[in-house]
């Protein structure tokens, strides 16, 4: 599987509509490659891989996908595209949802 999560970033306030704030894109494939993995059983803390920054996501550091108290996990710092400057930081959890196919 080769995806991409697109974000989108608005700042919300009481006294005016949403506004755009940029946006970004990051490359889910490695993290629901690490979830084909059987995983049980590793220690908490486990870095399963590393995904580097590249002009093809929006990675403004290295991101490092977790195998944390029984839990995949993956931070990531988006540096925000079409907007002057600013970045958005995200956590990637999978959650079993009991009588789901899964992937």
């Amino acid at each position: 599987m080769n995806g991409f999560g697109l974000q989108f970033v608005y700042d919300k306030d009481t006294f005016s509509m949403d506004d755009k704030m940029g946006d970004a894109e990051f490359d889910i494939g490695p993290f629901v490659e690490a979830l084909r993995m059987r995983l049980a059983g590793l220690p908490s803390g486990t870095i399963i891989t590393k995904v580097q920054p590249s002009r093809q996501n929006c990675l403004s550091e290295e991101s490092s996908i977790i195998w944390s108290d029984g839990k995949l996990i993956q931070n990531l710092c988006l540096r925000l595209k079409n907007v002057e400057s600013g970045e958005v930081e995200l956590q990637l959890e999978w959650v079993n949802i009991p009588g789901s196919r899964g992937i």
